[in-house]
């Protein structure tokens, strides 16, 4: 099957190539929005990638994971349904859950905490129509990060639709959508509720989300955006596994010790309540100057029973971003500053308690965690006859907690990191209108966020310090008329005090700076257009074709008695190719058939045990029903279509060798979505 596949791709991407393009949009002029400040993707100084509604539309609706692994540089992974994190050139060093050291906004809203920390998995894949993945530092706008940024859009068109789905281990998805233009008004009212049983035993998920937003057009210089989100996530852990209990049994949880209980004897999961809400406004007070400046507020009621404690965390988060914005346009020039600063204040009450069988017990330790972090930043833009493109940019950065010990014994302290200057410079030639090259410097700056300074091991960590790094990066982008978009980008970022996770004997975390880090990669993009074959039983075809080759290293890195130096970078593969083929048949039937191939990956730092590489497959069909005013959209996907042994999310450096968290074998979703 697989030779089968590599023969398929030869053949139609000669085919491909005989045939007369048809008339979308070339693929180079997408515009991304960079935080509101657009511009065409081609003339981009920056390293980003867009996930467009098309290439969403691979998953079926309640799924954004292989969407992401698309995108050259992005790894998405599932440890278990609902424990997702998201990695850009390797950053999940620090993430056994969630995602850190990569920055993501909703919209105009911030979803990281000033922590550093996002609840990524709250969000459900339906309420998103488009990515935009920022990879590597961009300090100037966004920050300190070294991983890079995401920024989540919502609709912004007019819809009336619901959809429901069931599949395989008891899965059912259901949700409605509601947006409208009313006069000045432009309204979206989301619901989503998700529900599995999964594959392996105690790895149940139960997701309630509603989301609802109003941007109101009051004059025709200003907007306001109002947003409010709830969303219940309710989802069982179970654990990672050795090898040799996932030959035995790879649907088990993890099993009992002599020492410890098992994950279904403490009923070990993750119960997430978390309300957001916020209001932005952006006023023009003439052609030239402009205003932006949003205020937003969160609160998290966070549950987790695991194998040793029991524990509830009470967070509450308060952000506000602003900036003044100039713009002027010449007759073979434009130009744009930025100036504003954005920061965020996290208060955590964290509760220790014995677990009793998924029953809070006596009490270990209640600790409080406040933590504050900001930034200004002044960015500009210059563009000399669409030729010349630059992107300057400068940040200072500041981070600090305080921690206190409210039981058994009353104690407190305080750290605050040295303010950072990050500079970004990035420039773009265009050399033709459809082919330009271009170069980016940056540094980037990552604190540790609250659950590594006090990790599940219920110790502060105040010796822990934040990582920083240059990243240095050259890129060409080539549009091939205007059927074929290539991209290809090499990039050396060096990292100093990578803070890297770390289990002990009862599986509890804790994280150390682990020197530094040599991280060299190649990535690349080959997308074509919808080409229209002009025939009514094969109609249309469309690839996608990308993937990365890393050489990622630690450097100078000692831990107690153990040279760690000259080893590959923990949980990083070196080579991942991914492939999405979109085939039309009869004018209709739309088939999404796509690959990942991900080589095998160092498990530990020692680099004495890694996985075994795997190919992964999945094929979805898409038909749909046209009525008088109603549209049906029905869908059948395929996952793991060839039925592989593989795991979706690894748990590095685990004690007892317990790093496996087996994915599902050949598994199904049939649903319908139904637009009126």
């Amino acid at each position: 099957m697989k030779k089968l596949y590599l023969v398929l791709i030869t053949f139609c991407s000669s085919f491909l190539f005989c045939q007369e393009a048809d008339s979308a949009e070339v693929i180079s002029e997408v515009t991304i929005d960079a935080y509101k400040k657009p511009g065409k993707l081609i003339n981009s100084t920056k390293s980003v990638s867009v996930i467009t509604k098309n290439l969403l539309n691979q998953n079926t609706p309640e799924r954004v994971l292989e969407s992401v692994n698309q995108i050259p540089g992005a790894r998405m992974e599932e440890r278990s349904p609902g424990s997702y994190r998201i990695s850009l050139r390797g950053s999940t060093l620090r993430s056994p859950f969630g995602v850190r050291n990569v920055k993501v906004y909703l919209d105009d809203f911030i979803l990281s905490d000033a922590s550093g920390n996002t609840y990524f998995n709250i969000i459900s894949p339906e309420l998103i129509e488009g990515m935009e993945i920022f990879k590597g530092p961009e300090s100037g706008d966004y920050g300190a990060v070294t991983g890079g940024t995401i920024i989540l859009n919502t609709k912004k068109s007019e819809s009336l639709s619901v959809n429901s789905a069931i599949g395989s281990y008891g899965t059912f998805n259901q949700s409605a959508v509601f947006s409208r233009q009313a006069g000045k008004h432009f309204f979206e009212i989301f619901q989503n509720y998700y529900q599995t049983d999964s594959y392996r035993d105690q790895s149940s998920v139960r997701r309630k989300q509603i989301f609802i937003k109003d941007n109101f057009q009051y004059s025709e210089k200003g907007i306001l955006k109002a947003m409010v989100m709830f969303s219940d996530l309710n989802y069982q852990t179970p654990g990672g596994l050795t090898l040799q209990q996932m030959e035995i049994n790879r649907r088990q949880a993890r099993p009992k010790t002599a020492a410890l209980p098992g994950a279904e004897e403490q009923n070990a999961g993750i119960r997430n309540k978390m309300i957001l809400g916020g209001l932005s406004n952006e006023f023009n007070f003439n052609q030239n100057f402009s205003h932006f400046v949003l205020v937003q507020g969160s609160y998290v009621d966070f549950e987790n029973p695991f194998i040793t404690n029991f524990e509830n965390r009470f967070e509450k988060n308060l952000a506000l971003r602003t900036h003044f914005n100039y713009e002027n346009n010449w007759d073979a020039l434009s130009l744009s500053y930025r100036l504003g600063f954005e920061g965020g204040i996290n208060d955590i009450f964290v509760q220790n308690y014995d677990n009793n069988k998924g029953i809070e017990g006596n009490p270990q330790n209640f600790d409080q965690i406040k933590n504050a972090s900001g930034f200004y930043f002044i960015s500009q833009r210059l563009n000399v006859q669409d030729k010349l493109f630059t992107d300057i940019s400068l940040s200072l950065n500041s981070n600090s907690y305080q921690w206190q010990r409210l039981f058994p014994e009353a104690e407190s302290g305080n750290v605050k990191f040295r303010n950072q200057w990050l500079p970004n410079f990035g420039l773009t030639y265009a050399f033709t209108k459809g082919f330009s090259v271009r170069g980016k410097i940056g540094k980037g700056n990552s604190a540790p966020t609250n659950e590594e300074i006090r990790s599940s091991n219920q110790e502060f960590n105040q010796n822990l310090s934040p990582e920083f790094g240059w990243n240095k990066e050259i890129g060409i982008r080539k549009q091939l008329g205007d059927f074929l978009f290539a991209e290809g980008s090499y990039f050396d970022f060096r990292l100093n005090d990578a803070i890297v996770r770390r289990q002990n004997e009862s599986g509890q975390e804790y994280f150390v700076n682990s020197g530094e880090t040599v991280q060299k990669g190649f990535e690349f993009l080959l997308e074509s257009k919808n080409f229209s074959l002009k025939n009514d039983f094969f109609s249309h075809f469309k690839f996608r074709f990308s993937g990365s080759f890393y050489d990622f290293k630690f450097k100078n890195y000692q831990h107690n008695e153990n040279n760690f130096s000259g080893n590959d970078l923990t949980g990083v593969p070196a080579t991942a190719i991914n492939s999405l083929l979109n085939f039309t048949f009869f004018k209709k039937l739309n088939i999404d058939y796509s690959h990942f191939y991900t080589s095998k990956i160092p498990l530990n730092d020692a680099n004495s045990v890694w996985s075994e590489s795997n190919l992964i497959a999945n094929i979805q069909f898409r038909f749909p029903l046209n009525f008088e005013k109603t549209k049906v959209g029905l869908y059948l996907q395929i996952q793991n279509l060839y039925n592989e042994d593989f795991v979706l999310g690894f748990d590095i450096n685990a004690f007892g060798n317990r790093y496996y968290n087996p994915a599902a074998k050949r598994n199904f979703i049939l649903g319908a979505k139904v637009d009126f």
